[in-house]
């Protein structure tokens, strides 16, 4: 495939999903408790990893409740950090993270979360996905976001045939237009949410079917 097949594919897409994809943020994108600025997004990105997307949302409402600043969370107990976010899982990691993070941004980056890629891959628990969904849903930087949703998708469809997220990145970018890129995330996460399900896609429900090789093969 090449970048105009991947633009239908998102047009398509674009048709049928709306709302935020970010992590925290419920499906249509109602009523969020707390703003989509650098460092709420950035936060609930890191209680993202290796959970799923209710999970994040329950654990980014108890701490962001409690906790609803920077300066909050870098001058709270760590272990009542771990109590808010244990819906996230793996409590204890990522309430030390997250409060280090905070305690980071506001020593050396003078309250305000980096803009560059490599800069904010420095603060714990954040890699190349989680500055990718801050620059793309916070900062409006055109970026390739790579979660589980969006490399299982892109292979399976044949858009990329890859073995890791970081290659899977690359990839789409080479075939993307650059004012697409945010795109990439936003809508293929809330097709493996809703259509191309883990080990159950609905094929026969897939408006871009015609377009995907495992569509095709499954005919």
């Amino acid at each position: 495939m090449d970048g105009q097949d991947i633009v239908v594919i998102l047009d398509r897409m674009s048709e049928v999903y709306t709302g935020g994809a970010y992590p925290g943020r419920n499906s249509e994108g109602l009523n969020p408790e707390w703003p989509c600025d650098p460092f709420h997004v950035l936060i609930a990105t890191i209680l993202s990893q290796r959970t799923k997307d209710d999970n994040t949302r329950k654990a980014s409402d108890n701490l962001f409740n409690a906790h609803p600043t920077m300066e909050s969370i870098a001058d709270a107990d760590v272990d009542e950090v771990a109590a808010l976010i244990r819906p996230a899982g793996f409590p204890q990691q990522k309430a030390k993270a997250i409060v280090a993070c905070c305690r980071m941004l506001i020593d050396e980056y003078g309250g305000k979360v980096p803009e560059d890629t490599e800069e904010m891959c420095k603060l714990p628990m954040v890699g190349r996905k989680t500055a990718a969904c801050v620059r793309s849903y916070a900062m409006c930087i055109p970026s390739v976001c790579v979660d589980t949703h969006v490399h299982r998708i892109s292979n399976l469809m044949g858009l990329v045939h890859t073995k890791d997220p970081e290659s899977t990145e690359y990839a789409l970018m080479e075939i993307t237009p650059r004012e697409r890129w945010s795109d990439i995330n936003r809508y293929l996460v809330r097709h493996g949410q809703e259509c191309c399900i883990p080990n159950h896609p609905r094929c026969a429900k897939c408006m871009v079917r015609d377009m995907c090789q495992y569509g095709q093969s499954s005919l």
